[in-house]
């Protein structure tokens, strides 16, 4: 009650979901690598040499987030119990909103994903134990991804960008944790596909939460990537060459600018 208990759980919140997001990114860079860089980096990650402990350390992070999640959730409710208050559901919700319960991680969707194409792959069934009932549903042509994780603990990510409000393509992660197409994210940031995302202006916003400086730090998020791919592969081949036909067009664009001021036209 002295003011400190909510900025210190939202220390640690962060705390969490960045140490969650850290290990669930090196997993999952370590599990699609290829060519050189796979040899590199299996070479400097020598326990996890073999496919069986990438699957354990996936299950270890979901646990690890499955357990904070419930402790949060517990840690709050006994809050308002004992303080006959609604302060520990509306700080829930700032933290819902300013995307830091770690049940609200793109790598959490990244490892549901992961999960998914091991299952189609059928390469290791102790993949089957990562989640619970897990599944990608279309639902009116609108993606969710959804997972029953503990008791009644659910996880809907809805899969549809909320700039094109389509599916999304090329998915991307802004480091506020929403997820856009890339191509949606070079518009919302106002840079050319060229220059990518590194090169957008720390003032540029989040379409979402309106967060700056979230575009230079944002991650493809593959494996999701390959789950739509796998879904709806007739959609994904429509999109594919209109997604071509529209990089085409703006790299054309953006190099004729670049030749217009270098000619001082």
């Amino acid at each position: 009650c002295d003011g400190s208990f909510f900025p210190s759980l939202l220390d640690e919140m962060s705390a969490v979901v960045g140490c969650f997001n850290e290990k669930a990114k090196k997993l999952l860079e370590l599990h699609l690598a290829s060519g050189f860089k796979k040899y590199v980096m299996w070479f400097s990650n020598r326990c996890h040499r073999n496919h069986g402990q990438l699957i354990q350390q996936g299950k270890d992070l979901v646990t690890y987030a499955i357990i904070n999640a419930v402790a949060m959730r517990k840690i709050l409710k006994k809050y308002d119990k004992i303080h006959y208050s609604k302060q520990g559901q509306e700080f829930k919700a700032q933290a819902q909103s300013l995307h830091i319960e770690i049940l609200q991680s793109p790598w959490l969707s990244e490892l549901m994903a992961f999960y998914m194409n091991l299952r189609r792959s059928k390469k290791n069934e102790t993949a089957m134990e990562l989640f619970g009932d897990c599944s990608l549903t279309f639902d009116d042509d609108q993606p969710t991804l959804s997972c029953n994780l503990f008791d009644s603990m659910r996880v809907d990510i809805s899969l549809t960008c909320s700039v094109c409000l389509d599916t999304m393509f090329d998915p991307v992660s802004l480091s506020c944790g929403h997820i856009f197409c890339y191509l949606c994210c070079c518009s919302a940031a106002s840079v050319t596909i060229v220059d990518g995302l590194k090169s957008a202006d720390h003032r540029s916003k989040c379409p979402l939460c309106r967060q700056a400086g979230v575009f230079p730090n944002a991650v493809h998020l593959d494996e999701l990537n390959m789950l739509l791919s796998y879904s709806c592969p007739e959609y994904w081949e429509k999109r594919m060459q209109m997604e071509r036909v529209e990089r085409v067009r703006l790299a054309k664009e953006h190099w004729e600018s670049q030749c217009r001021a270098f000619l001082g036209v």
